[in-house]
């Protein structure tokens, strides 16, 4: 089977042990992660090949990042060398009505120095299938956004189906450019868009038919699909556009499913309760994680592609960590209906 290509940033994550605030804590558990490479770790939970394409730090933090990656059975062949430091986040996790709080110390990381040039984007691409990047890659830098441009150009070129998580983060476009500036170049070569309202009004100026998509703590899963339909009509490449639909009833209780157009159907997976969140960092890339895994596995089965994206990532909020780490078996028992969490023996 041909490979999964993913590219991104993957940094350290400081956070405090449990449910405590960066002011109450004295230590901090290490996770290595991004939204690429949680992607990666995804695929090659379900047996897929991928590669995790980056550039480290050649120090010791860098190794344990790239240790991270071989560990869980992605290739890292092509990752490249150099900068100063890997990209840090501290994380400090909510319960019930107080909300998570995110911290970036990422300026002048080793990603975020990159240049044109420094990555043979032909020779990763051999034997591949498939490429994925995200909205936050062009958001670290210039240098980021330009190699990330190189790369969706040669996956174009050779025909891979490409796939994009829109990702609008405000605290990262802080170089001087706008995203209007930076993403249309880059979605333009995209067959596989993921994303939601906020993404599509912050990246492009499309906004949903409904004033307000939410609906108390739930979705409206139709009031998505004028977005779904801007989105494919200003960018006509695009084969299928996603997106997830999170209600927050508090920090520690979501409503969570997904919708999935294709130029013909809206599609859309049930709803679950996920009652008690354990981490829901990295919700988002393991559900394109189960799409990429669903698309490739059920060509001729959006419902199905869908269903399993939503069940993975439902499950992934079960997972310490930013990496979805669980079994097709798993994400099918859910998605069969047997949501029991009866001990397996």
């Amino acid at each position: 089977m041909k490979k999964v290509v993913t590219f991104g940033e993957i940094m350290l994550r400081l956070a405090p042990p449990g449910f405590l605030r960066f002011s109450q804590t004295n230590t901090f558990d290490v996770i290595y992660g991004g939204g690429e490479s949680n992607v990666a770790v995804s695929l090659a939970n379900y047996g897929l090949p991928v590669d995790f394409v980056t550039r480290l730090p050649d120090n010791d933090i860098g190794r344990c990042a790239l240790m991270e990656m071989r560990k869980r059975g992605v290739n890292t062949n092509h990752i490249v060398f150099g900068g100063e430091r890997l990209g840090i986040y501290f994380l400090e996790t909510g319960a019930v009505s107080r909300g998570s709080k995110v911290v970036y110390d990422r300026a002048h990381s080793a990603m975020s120095t990159i240049e044109k040039g420094m990555i043979d984007w032909e020779k990763v691409f051999e034997d591949a299938q498939w490429f994925h990047w995200t909205g936050i890659t062009p958001a670290i830098s210039q240098g980021a956004a330009d190699v990330c441009l190189e790369a969706v150009q040669a996956a174009s070129q050779l025909g891979l189906t490409i796939s994009t998580d829109l990702n609008y983060r405000k605290k990262l476009w802080k170089y001087g450019k706008e995203p209007g500036d930076i993403m249309p170049a880059l979605v333009e070569h995209c067959d596989i868009i993921l994303g939601n309202e906020e993404d599509a009004e912050k990246h492009f100026g499309i906004h949903p038919d409904s004033v307000d998509v939410t609906q108390g703590d739930s979705m409206d899963a139709q009031a998505y699909k004028s977005v779904c339909v801007g989105l494919m009509e200003r960018f006509p490449k695009a084969k299928k556009v996603i997106t997830t639909l999170r209600g927050s009833i508090s920090a520690s209780h979501n409503t969570w499913s997904g919708v999935l157009y294709n130029g013909k159907e809206f599609l859309e997976a049930r709803t679950y309760q996920i009652t008690h969140i354990v981490d829901r960092v990295g919700g988002g890339d393991s559900f394109m994680g189960g799409l990429i895994y669903g698309l490739i596995h059920y060509p001729d089965d959006d419902q199905k592609a869908l269903d399993y994206a939503v069940a993975a990532s439902c499950l992934k909020h079960t997972i310490y960590g930013d990496a979805n780490q669980v079994t097709i078996d798993e994400v099918e028992k859910l998605m069969s209906g047997d949501a029991s969490g009866r001990v397996s023996r």
